[in-house]
């Protein structure tokens, strides 16, 4: 039955049944990887990652290309760029890491002096003492990395049900993201399939809208971020900044949370500007790196990848990621803004169902 033969009340009733649906899958999915974490979060980045990969193989799939062989490439090209990331990425990471201990040490050395002379008076104590346990902190964590890891490989290999179980995990993603992606419209047709007929239509326009909130987000936030990853990265290695590379990363991604990254990377590259500071262009190069990324982001990357579908308050996503971190751990901060996203969705449905009550209008019931 189409959507516009449905009555008011046929309507309102099949809204809110979608809605509690919706609002009990979400809790269920939480309770599942608060039991059975082991076999939830794989389940759950598998499908994660053939909801993000979708779009490409269906695209693939339109230029005539088997589905199966599309996935296949999408995974081929995917593994190759994501080996060479990390073959690149790990020497980076790992000497950028080295420098932590020092950066800190100078920065409470340095840096707080020279802070204490622009403002003409002692900062707190506790900026000074902050800053060394910083310092401390990086030192003991660079110093205890591999041990660390070698106790934890002993640990494992104490415990040969604990290791397999691990890497089983580890290894079933990608198998289980490729035949998710592979089978991704017979799954949604599946689903499809178990609503009640007179509901197809409305139900699929819900779905359609939470896939539009969450298509916004997960895949063109994750682009936005690697964008200004990069950006931000190079303008900062021009600058010869130190650390450069790692404050670009924690300022790009950073961005997912309204103003955390910008704010965040600019503190940390007048640190290091303090710290490597070789005249006033490099002011002005870290200026133009993050008014340019500023820019770029709010006028040329976000309006063309992520639009304005999403529709979250910054407030809300920073509430969001508290209270999920708070409850649920680092799976809770992944998942807080998805989740607030189709939260998002559900409340302008039960809202907009209410403004059609006799109780919002105040009409009298009709005869």
């Amino acid at each position: 039955m189409a959507e516009n033969a449905l009555s008011e009340t046929d309507a309102r009733r099949i809204d809110l049944w979608w809605s509690g649906v919706m609002v009990g899958s979400l809790g269920l999915v939480f309770a599942l990887l608060s039991v059975f974490g082991g076999v939830a979060v794989p389940v759950l980045l598998a499908l994660s990652g053939a909801y993000i990969f979708n779009p490409i193989v269906t695209e693939l799939e339109k230029r005539r290309l088997d589905r199966t062989w599309g996935t296949t490439l999408v995974f081929a090209v995917g593994t190759l760029m994501l080996v060479g990331a990390v073959l690149y990425l790990i020497p980076v990471f790992r000497e950028e890491a080295s420098k932590l201990p020092d950066f800190f040490h100078r920065a409470s050395t340095q840096v707080v002096p020279k802070v204490e002379g622009l403002v003409g008076h002692s900062l707190p104590d506790l900026v000074r003492q902050r800053t060394t346990e910083l310092g401390k902190q990086a030192s003991e964590l660079v110093q205890s990395a591999g041990p660390a890891a070698a106790r934890i490989l002993a640990s494992f290999a104490g415990n040969t049900a604990r290791l397999v179980v691990t890497l089983l995990g580890l290894s079933v993603v990608p198998v289980l993201a490729f035949f998710f992606l592979q089978d991704y419209p017979r799954l949604m047709g599946m689903v499809k399939d178990l609503l009640p007929r007179r509901a197809v239509g409305l139900v699929s326009r819900r779905f359609a809208e939470v896939d539009e909130v969450l298509s916004a987000f997960v895949r063109g936030q994750l682009i936005v971020g690697g964008v200004l990853s990069v950006i931000y990265a190079a303008g900062l290695s021009a600058a010869r900044i130190d650390m450069a590379i790692v404050i670009g990363v924690i300022a790009g991604f950073g961005n997912m949370v309204p103003y955390l990254g910008t704010g965040v990377g600019i503190v940390l590259s007048l640190v290091g500007l303090m710290l490597s500071w070789q005249g006033p262009w490099q002011l002005a190069a870290v200026a133009a790196t993050f008014v340019i990324g500023q820019m770029l982001e709010g006028f040329v990357i976000t309006p063309r990848i992520v639009g304005e579908k999403v529709g979250l308050a910054p407030v809300a996503i920073i509430l969001a990621i508290l209270a999920f971190g708070e409850l649920f751990g680092f799976v809770g901060i992944l998942l807080a803004v998805p989740v607030a996203a189709i939260l998002k969705v559900v409340l302008s449905v039960v809202v907009e169902r209410y403004r059609r009550t006799r109780l919002y209008t105040g009409e009298p019931k009709s005869p």
